[in-house]
């Protein structure tokens, strides 16, 4: 387990457990099913997030974060950066508050992510990669009004995230790793957090596509790296480099960082599809990809996919 010495600016067992209640009613309380593989390395589950209204966890920390402002902020209405599944959970959220919302989109995200949000009444603009980045940066965009909600970097929104560890643990309670796909690291680091503080000997490891992994890169360098990011279908996850304070929390939260290939995510997409009839995004399959080609040990391992979760059983430890 990493040292915990360096912890900081995470969110804590109480708060995620105030977020529960918070997202209660908004965010579904996924149920897991194995996953009908039976030669695997380990015992997978899925934990169906693609069965949450927008069909993704980010309506989990996109809810808790719009309920830490107070009215007179959220009649200015809200803003975020995303390639498509929070600025779903953001506009889901809005629509429900009658509030407006904008989102800062890549020009390479998918169409029908863009008309989702455009369904739900998000107003998009699409922008060049590095202007996308930086509104990560800067929390902002030029003539843009509206509180910005953070996709990942928000104590608030891993509180959110962090839930989907208490349903793992009530299902799950003898878990030993879970393998969660790192986009932004918010998800992970919220996931981490929780089970830190009630599971620490359970092992945390990121997953990434060899496309774009820079927090494998990061993690063995000690300092943020800059790597040669190629889009593909994987789109919901890989960046060109990592925030420095996300790199900190995963290197005080989590194990290490699991890499796979294009054509193991294919594999593990067609998979779900034949044996749970899963249909998952790249990003989901990428923790699937790597359970499968047994880098995430043979005994209870967890790996969490965005449009749903997956959990390894994992004996092995080191």
């Amino acid at each position: 387990m990493p040292p915990q010495g360096s912890l900081t600016n995470v969110p804590s067992l109480a708060q995620i457990r105030n977020a529960r209640e918070v997202i209660r009613g908004s965010a579904v309380r996924t149920p897991l099913v194995r996953l009908n593989v039976r030669d695997a390395p380990a015992e997978i589950y899925l934990k169906l997030e693609s069965l949450q209204p927008i069909g993704s966890f980010k309506i989990r920390g996109a809810t808790n974060a719009i309920a830490c402002l107070d009215k007179v902020t959220l009649a200015r209405g809200v803003l975020t950066a995303s390639a498509g599944n929070m600025a779903q959970g953001v506009a889901w959220r809005a629509r429900e508050l009658g509030i407006g919302c904008t989102v800062i989109a890549p020009e390479s995200a998918p169409e029908t992510k863009i008309t989702a949000i455009e369904r739900l009444g998000g107003k998009v603009i699409k922008v060049p990669f590095d202007k996308w980045w930086q509104a990560f940066e800067e929390r902002a965009f030029p003539g843009v009004e509206g509180t910005f909600i953070h996709a990942f970097d928000d104590p608030d929104v891993m509180a959110g995230n962090g839930t989907i560890a208490l349903e793992i643990l009530e299902d799950l309670p003898d878990v030993d790793a879970v393998v969660v796909p790192w986009g932004g690291g918010g998800l992970t680091c919220g996931i981490a957090s929780a089970l830190r503080a009630l599971r620490p000997q359970c092992r945390i490891f990121a997953a990434e596509v060899a496309t774009g992994a820079p927090l494998t890169a990061s993690l063995a360098a000690g300092t943020p790296q800059t790597i040669d990011y190629q889009p593909s279908f994987v789109d919901g996850i890989g960046a060109r480099s990592v925030f420095p304070q996300m790199l900190r929390r995963a290197q005080a939260l989590i194990d290490g960082s699991l890499v796979a290939e294009l054509q193991a995510v294919e594999h593990a997409l067609r998979l779900l599809a034949e044996r749970n009839r899963v249909i998952a995004e790249g990003a989901g399959a990428c923790p699937v990809a790597v359970a499968l080609e047994g880098k995430a040990g043979t005994g209870k391992v967890v790996c969490m996919y965005r449009a749903g979760i997956l959990i390894s059983q994992n004996s092995a430890r080191s």
